[in-house]
Order: C-alpha cells, then structure tokens, then sequence
C-alpha cells in the first residue's frame, strides 16, 4: 500500500505533529510506503490566483475553472500542485491530519484542497461514486479542544459529524472511499506540545487508539454517501432514495 499523509498544524510539536508521527509509524509498521505534506513546512500557499498560471487559457478576466483545467490539460500545472497531484496519483490512501479550528478545517487545509483538486481531475460527469479517485480510501484524524460531549448532537459545539461532513463529502465528490474518522478531544493549550504533563498518560492513550484505529482500516465500514443513482435530472433526491445525511434530505 502506499499512502499519503497531509498534515495541517503549524507547529511540529504540536500534539497534531505527535499524531501525524503515529499514523506514518503506524502505516508503516503494515508495509506502507509513506509520504507526507507537511504544508506548513513546506510553505504552501493556499490562495489560489493568477499568479499560480504563467500560462494562461484568458489573460483577459480570471476564472478559476478555466485556468485550472486549461493548467491540467495542458500539463502546466504550478510545481508545487504538479507534485501534490503526483503524491495523490501514487497513495492508494490519503491521510488527513489537523486541528477543528472555527467549526472547520484550518485555511491551510481548505486552501489545500482549492489548489490541489483541480478541475481536470474532476469533471461534470467525473465526480461522486464516478470521481476520479474511484477504489482508493481516505481518512480525517482531527484533534479538538472541548470535552467529546460538546461535539455531540445536542453538544454545544455541535456535532462533529456534521462539522466535517463538507470535507468527508468533497472526498467522496472526488471519488474516494471515505473511512470512519478519529478523533482527539480536551486538547488544551496546556497539553498540546511536547513534555511531561498531568495529562500525558490521556494523550498516549489517544496515540494508541489512533494506531489501533490505523490497524482496522482493511475492515471499516466506509461513510455512505448519494451518488449519481439518486438523483433525479435536477440534481435532487429521488423520492425513494436513501438520505445518509441532514445534509442532503428529503424534508425541508
């Protein structure tokens, strides 16, 4: 298996960093070949523009879709997205890891996937159960800083099913296969670095259900999602198609 690991925390310390180094120790104990992106590290800039297209399809106005396809085809790609697309190319897994920051993934991570899913790799027809990543998996390890139970349902930082359904479903919009997520609660600014702290033996604790939660990934369950079978020619669910999420549903 090869597998990617895109990580979004700027501080390698972090305990975001220590559960990035778990999950390549833990891919790599199953004979994976790993890679990682390491986007702070690297300085990647995650504000996609014109300056990214030294070849443009309309030098005129700037449209995003237009470059970014016209860029695909084309293969004058940025190097920085020419090599992100290679890692993806080459992982049969891809492997998020980050903090919940504003209910969202952090503006390095959004920026990410702006730049780095290109239109080229996704088409009008070439998305959802047809995307271009067909048969390969994704996984989102997310560290949060309220106990677990405010990221319940009835929660008060609210469910954190939902909070990360718009990642989970642009995988699934790209056509991976996405697994059941971990996640890490009560991450303090207290704990969250390196050292010999009160909650130490918490924090290990987590580490080795990550790794545990690494080990299964051959016999999950994967998240379920609409795909082009229930929908109807605008776009909306067929009367007798499933609803997976509050997302997408039936009722107003």
């Amino acid at each position: 298996m090869k597998a990617l690991v895109v990580f979004a925390h700027p501080e390698a310390q972090s305990f975001n960093g220590q559960l990035k180094e778990t999950i390549v120790a833990a891919l790599r104990e199953q004979g994976a070949d790993v890679h990682v992106s390491d986007l702070y590290a690297m300085g990647f800039d995650p504000v996609e523009g014109p300056t990214h297209f030294e070849h443009r399809a309309r030098p005129d106005v700037f449209d995003v879709q237009t470059e970014q396809r016209h860029a695909f085809d084309e293969q004058l790609m940025s190097e920085d997205i020419r090599a992100e697309i290679a890692k993806l190319l080459e992982a049969d897994l891809v492997v998020f890891q980050f903090p919940i920051w504003w209910f969202s993934m952090p503006a390095m991570l959004k920026g990410w996937l702006d730049r780095v899913f290109v239109y080229g790799l996704f088409t009008s027809r070439r998305r959802y159960d047809e995307g271009f990543f067909v048969g390969r998996r994704a996984l989102v390890s997310v560290t949060a800083g309220g106990p677990e139970s405010t990221f319940s349902h009835n929660g008060r930082n609210g469910d954190l099913d939902l909070i990360l359904w718009p990642l989970h479903f642009t995988l699934h919009y790209m056509g991976y296969t996405v697994l059941p997520y971990f996640a890490t609660f009560g991450i303090s600014a207290s704990i969250r670095y390196a050292g010999i702290t009160a909650d130490a033996p918490r924090l290990e604790r987590y580490k080795a259900d990550l790794r545990a939660h690494i080990a299964k990934i051959d016999h999950m369950t994967p998240l379920r999602f609409n795909g082009w079978q229930d929908w109807d020619a605008l776009g909306q669910l067929k009367p007798d198609a499933p609803s997976f999420s509050p997302f997408m549903r039936h009722a107003f």
